[in-house]
This record gives structure tokens, C-alpha cells and sequence, in this order.
């Protein structure tokens, strides 16, 4: 895993004093996300979620795109409602971003978006990756370096893609009104740079904040859990969990790894509850597992830090890194992720 610096992808810092005065002071936007914040401090994280499931909205996804998304590390982040976003507009706002970028790099800013400033942005919307007709459709953002072939056919070389969405983020779309577009999650995949710049844009262009999404150690427990309890019709990849143990002078980490049936047939004597996942269960399954690990090593994992878990579906790291690995419960898991991102938001 890439190391993380939230210095460097925080489009905040990068705002000048006057427009983060300006952001701060509009007060509708800034009531709505209070209201947000005290919902979900009234609201304890949920002791049961249904198992993942593939959405019937699923069929509408283009599978070029979804395979595109797909075995690629996505850098996750929540960000606020977006004010006064037009789907309509796409076309221009490829325009202006494009111009964005070139004259930010004009400026001397260590931006790796191709020799000569020849880059092209894309705007393109993502069907189907939703969880309910309520939510707003997802759109992927590119960033391209435009071939300099005398080839016609050459493709241009991705140098960036970020992509948002919202996906079953019904507590977050009754607090705000019709001005604002809400894509609580957002992946990044390319140059932290180009990152940094993007935020920076849409933080001028759409009076929104992205703050970068770490995922806890309980979180990745429930992760965990869920993604066994699904059923795959396909190829299974070994199940493995890593936990960081805190020493001087370094860190020591430890890998599990477990055959994904072995797997299954653990959950399966713990799961009681048809069609979804409890809090009991996944303590259950979390303990199971690391009894076991002692009974052989005699090592306490209790003592440790789960820092990332690998499954035939996904995998995700604490530091807020997501590898999605099977089309089938895209949606499932990013409905898991969009919840995180909403409790974020403050």
C-alpha cells in the first residue's frame, strides 16, 4: 500500500484565506450539514445491514466502464453537497477544467498531467451505479494526455480518474434542497497532485470540501464479514487480514491468511440471521478467528491493529484505499462506503 499523505490531498489548504472565509460563511449549505451531523450523532452505528446484493439498477451499468473501475486502488474521500451542479453542463465544465489545469501548471505546480500541457479532461456519467432511483447519477472524471502519434488510431494515455457517486444515501439527500447535488463518495486513482488540483476546482466551482475517508478498524471487521457472507459464482481469492503491531525502532505487520472456503464455512457457523449481518456476528467471526491464530502462535491479534482486509470481493486499507475485485456487489459496496462517507460530514 501506497503510503498516505493528507497534507498534499487536502483541496482546503490549497484555497486562498478569503475564499475559505467565504465558504465558511454560507449558511445554508452550513445548516443543512449541522442537521447531517446531529442525525447521525443521535444514531449509533447500526448493530445489523443486510448482506450485499446486486441492485436491479445494476443492468443499465455500461460493463466497459464498471470493468475500467474494477482491480484498480481507489484513494477514498467524502465530500459535501455540490451547489448548483448541472449534469447538463459536463461538456463545459471538461472545458474549464481542462483550462484549470493547464494554466495551474503555467504557474510552475508540480502537476504530472503530460509534457507540453497537452491533457484533455472527460466528463462522462456512470448509469446504474446507484442504489435506488433517489440517488443522483454517478459521473467519472479523466484526465488524458493527447497523443502526439502521427497514428490516428492511438488512444490517449489516462493519466487520472476520479469518479462520485452516491449510492442508497437517503440521510443525506432529505437534508438538503434541490440547489444541491449530493455525491458523498469520491475515489481517486492517478497523481495525488492532479488530486489536489481537482478538489481545488470544484471547491472554487461547486462551494464544496473534500476531506479524505480512513477506515477504521471496526469498519474493516464489518467489512470483512459482509464480503464473506457473499455468495460468488466465480473464481475465489484468499481471504487475508493484516494487523499492525506497534514497536521501536518499526512497525511490525502481521498477515492471516485463510482459504476462502475455510473462510465461508467459519461464517456460515456463526451467521444465524438469513439476509443479513449483526453486530454479534461479526464480533463472533473476528474472535473465532483470532483464537484460532493464538491457539497456533500464541500471539493475541486483541493487542494489535487491524489495518487491512483482502476478500474475493474487495479489498481496503485503514488508510482509506479501496481495490473493488468483483462487478457483481460493485454496488453492495459502495452502498457501505457512501455510509461512511455521510457519517463524515460534518
Amino acid at each position: 500500500m501506497d503510503t498516505y499523505d493528507s497534507a498534499g490531498l487536502t483541496p482546503r489548504q490549497r484555497a486562498s484565506s478569503g475564499l475559505k472565509d467565504y465558504f465558511v460563511g454560507v449558511t445554508p449549505l452550513q445548516k443543512r450539514l449541522e442537521s447531517v451531523r446531529r442525525q447521525n450523532s443521535f444514531f449509533p452505528t447500526p448493530s445489523r445491514r443486510k448482506i450485499l446484493q446486486c441492485s436491479q439498477l445494476q443492468e443499465d451499468v455500461d460493463p466497459h466502464k464498471v470493468a475500467f473501475l474494477l482491480h484498480k486502488q481507489w484513494t477514498i474521500y467524502s465530500l459535501t453537497p455540490l451547489y448548483k451542479f448541472s449534469y447538463t453542463n459536463l461538456k463545459e465544465y471538461s472545458r474549464l477544467l481542462s483550462a484549470f489545469i493547464a494554466a495551474e501548471k503555467q504557474k510552475g505546480l508540480a502537476v504530472e498531467v503530460g509534457e507540453d500541457f497537452n491533457i484533455k479532461v472527460i466528463f462522462s456519467t456512470l448509469l446504474g451505479v446507484k442504489g435506488t432511483q433517489r440517488d443522483p447519477e454517478a459521473f467519472l472524471i479523466q484526465i488524458l494526455s493527447k497523443s502526439q502519434s502521427s497514428h490516428e488510431h492511438r488512444e490517449d494515455k489516462v493519466l487520472w480518474t476520479g469518479w462520485f457517486c452516491c449510492v442508497s444515501g437517503d440521510s443525506l439527500l432529505e437534508t438538503v434542497s434541490e440547489d444541491f447535488t449530493c455525491l458523498p463518495l469520491f475515489l481517486a486513482n492517478g497523481a495525488e497532485s492532479n488530486t489536489a488540483l481537482i478538489g481545488t476546482w470544484f471547491q472554487k466551482t461547486f462551494d464544496c470540501y473534500f476531506s479524505p475517508l480512513a477506515i477504521s478498524a471496526f469498519n474493516l471487521s464489518w467489512m470483512a464479514a459482509m464480503w464473506t457472507a457473499c455468495k460468488m459464482d466465480g473464481y475465489l481469492a484468499t481471504t487475508e487480514f493484516f494487523w499492525s503491531v506497534p514497536c521501536s525502532p518499526q512497525s511490525l505487520d502481521i498477515s492471516y491468511a485463510i482459504h476462502p472456503e475455510d473462510a465461508k464455512a467459519l461464517w456460515d457457523s456463526v451467521h444465524k440471521t438469513p439476509g443479513e449481518v449483526t453486530q454479534e456476528e461479526v464480533d463472533l467471526f473476528m474472535d473465532c478467528l483470532c483464537s484460532h491464530f493464538h491457539r497456533h502462535f500464541k500471539i493475541h491479534l486483541s493487542a494489535t491493529r487491524l489495518v487491512r482486509v483482502s476478500t474475493s470481493v474487495a479489498s481496503a486499507h485503514t488508510d482509506g484505499k479501496i481495490k473493488i475485485l468483483c462487478h457483481k456487489y460493485l454496488v453492495g459496496v459502495l452502498a457501505y462506503l457512501t455510509e461512511l462517507a455521510i457519517f463524515q460530514i460534518e
